[in-house]
């Protein structure tokens, strides 16, 4: 069993900048394809960031582009989003995903594709 813990959230000014983590258990955390998801109140969960399980790819939704960046560290078991210059419709619950895929190097932004969820981080940016 996969079980992902996200962290990292809070609230925070526009311009501002956090860091999101996301701690997976598993030894094969380094062959999960992962992503980052996010639900705003009264909105559909929506595609932010993923990254490829030989981190050869990242992908990015066009809202975040320039100002997210997704990594992994297979030492630690984690996945991170470092997001800057956040913007009030940033604000979210941002869930953490994995998916066991034989792709090497594909991305993936559909939320049908992931496998196992975080239980979500709040992130909340006032104008």
């Amino acid at each position: 069993q996969v079980q992902l813990v996200e962290s990292g959230g809070g609230l925070v000014q526009a311009g501002d900048s956090l860091r999101l983590s996301c701690a997976v258990s598993g030894r094969t955390f380094s062959r999960y394809a992962m992503g980052w998801f996010r639900q705003a109140p009264g909105k559909e969960r929506e595609f932010v960031a993923a990254i490829s399980y030989g981190d050869t790819n990242t992908n990015y939704a066009d809202s975040v582009k320039g100002r997210f960046g997704i990594s992994r560290n297979t030492v630690k078991n984690t996945v991170y989003l470092q997001m800057n210059s956040l913007k009030p419709e940033d604000t979210a619950v941002y869930y953490c995903a994995a998916g066991s895929r034989s792709s090497y190097s594909r991305t993936y932004v559909s939320s049908h594709e992931y496998d196992y969820w975080g239980q979500g981080t709040q992130v909340t940016v006032s104008s």
